[in-house]
């Protein structure tokens, strides 16, 4: 096991070391992200008057527990570094932060000073408008620019306007133990898995818990069916009109997840059902197998939560159509934060910029986020650390997922325009209830699609 996490390990971080070790001359022979400090601290003029910077953050409930507890370490770092610094933390649920809270204030040109932001596509949105700050110099200056991976989600125009918190994938969460007290095995092709469900199914077990009110969660399952059967390419063709949501291929996407839910695969009336409550699904024995984000393996591993199970909970990807063919999973580093561009015009907040990069994007903290949490590291960091981090066998399975990728998508909403995002979350849900046929559907989509593509950059 530990040659096998090895392996995944350096095949997961080969790429970013590389990059790190071919740092362009001018950030030769800068020190490492925590050592910084000192030199920050000497150069700039630090008053002691009191004022205040705002953290908005989306770290709420009982499984983001642990995520939370690194933010408010990292705050009270910040605090101490800096006299007469006081930090409000706002805390506001993720969906509502992103589609209602940020964008409104967004719109008011009145941000928080730093805030969660999903990299792409609203970063480059609000980027354009001139209401992040332009994080590029910054790296420069503490030596990261090479350091930190995912920069792509958050870069326009050559400049830099976030940084991701961390990585994640997505697939199936499983019972273990019912597995193998069933003699059952993780399946390696999507007729293996249809054949798990009817298993399940008539063994009297839910097969795949799922919690519909917010669309993006039931999204992840088509997401990663569209991208087997019409390739994960298509999904940036949508935006640049060379596909179409009434493609063949995707229509049969949806309308295989439709026929899992008329076959019964699904708890009835998860429709209304918060994401939050399909892991309970798994953790009170009703289902079996759950499609998530890597991140929810903390939920898994916490004694508070799992109870239980823990110990008994495994993961693996969703497989493809046929043994032997590639396995394609969603991979990305969308879940970062950003900083108002009016913090460029005070000095005292935006040394506090730095001193919260400084703090929060440390080998420390991210490693504690991969043990405490299973967040991947988006910090570049030497492959023989993580593996001495890393010994949970949940954390294993996630990372021989993340070897066994063959192709990588970033998730759909991070490429289609919001209009888009919003239509296709409502029609899919009117498809889940019974409401309308995923045809119909795409095709009323493949207009807003077609409108968002003539008014939208």
């Amino acid at each position: 096991m530990r040659n096998r996490s090895m392996l995944c390990l350096l095949l997961l971080f080969i790429t970013a070391a590389m990059l790190a070790s071919g740092c362009d001359k001018g950030n030769e022979g800068a020190s490492p992200a925590g050592a910084n400090g000192s030199s920050i601290r000497e150069q700039e003029k630090i008053s002691d008057e009191p004022f205040e910077v705002t953290i908005r953050h989306t770290q709420v409930g009982e499984s983001k527990k642990f995520r939370l507890a690194i933010l408010k370490d990292v705050v009270r770092q910040t605090e101490a570094d800096i006299p007469g610094l006081k930090i409000r933390l706002d805390a506001v649920d993720s969906e509502v932060n992103r589609k209602e809270k940020l964008r409104g204030e967004m719109a008011a040109g009145k941000p928080p000073d730093i805030f969660d932001v999903f990299g792409s596509p609203d970063s480059g949105i609000y980027a354009r408008e001139g209401l992040m700050l332009d994080l590029t110099p910054i790296l420069d200056e503490l030596g990261l620019k090479n350091k930190i991976r995912g920069l792509e989600a958050y870069t326009h125009d050559g400049k830099i306007y976030g940084l991701p918190a961390g990585a994640s994938i997505e697939g199936f969460f499983y019972n273990k133990a019912y597995f193998e007290e069933k003699g059952l095995h993780v399946p390696r092709t999507l007729d293996e898995l249809e054949q798990l469900a009817e298993f399940i199914k008539a063994d009297g077990k839910i097969p795949f818990a799922q919690s519909s009110k917010e669309a993006w969660v039931p999204l992840m399952t088509t997401n990663n069916l569209w991208s087997y059967f019409a390739g994960p390419e298509i999904t940036y063709g949508f935006r640049s009109g060379t596909a179409k949501w009434t493609d063949p291929d995707v229509v049969r996407a949806f309308e295989k997840h439709k026929e899992w839910v008329d076959k019964g695969y699904y708890m009835p009336g998860e429709l209304a059902s918060e994401y939050t409550e399909m892991r309970n699904q798994i953790i009170s024995g009703e289902a079996m197998m759950m499609m998530d984000g890597s991140w929810a393996n903390s939920v898994f591993r916490d004694p508070d939560q799992a109870g239980d199970l823990i110990g008994k909970i495994g993961y693996f990807n969703m497989p493809p159509e046929a043994e032997g063919d590639p396995y394609i999973v969603m991979n990305d580093f969308n879940n970062g934060y950003g900083f108002s561009s009016s913090l460029a015009d005070d000095p005292r907040k935006l040394q506090t910029v730095k001193r919260f990069i400084v703090n929060f994007w440390t080998e420390e903290m991210q490693l504690r986020g991969l043990k405490e949490d299973g967040v991947l590291p988006a910090l570049v960091i030497d492959a023989e650390r993580l593996a001495d981090t890393v010994s949970d066998p949940l954390l294993q399975d996630i990372f021989n997922g993340v070897e066994q990728i063959d192709i990588s998508y970033p998730a759909y909403d991070a490429l289609v325009q919001t209009p888009v995002n919003e239509a296709l979350g409502l029609g899919f849900q009117q498809v889940l209830s019974g409401a309308a046929e995923p045809g119909a559907m795409l095709e009323a989509l493949q207009r807003t699609q077609q409108a968002a593509n003539t008014e939208l950059p």
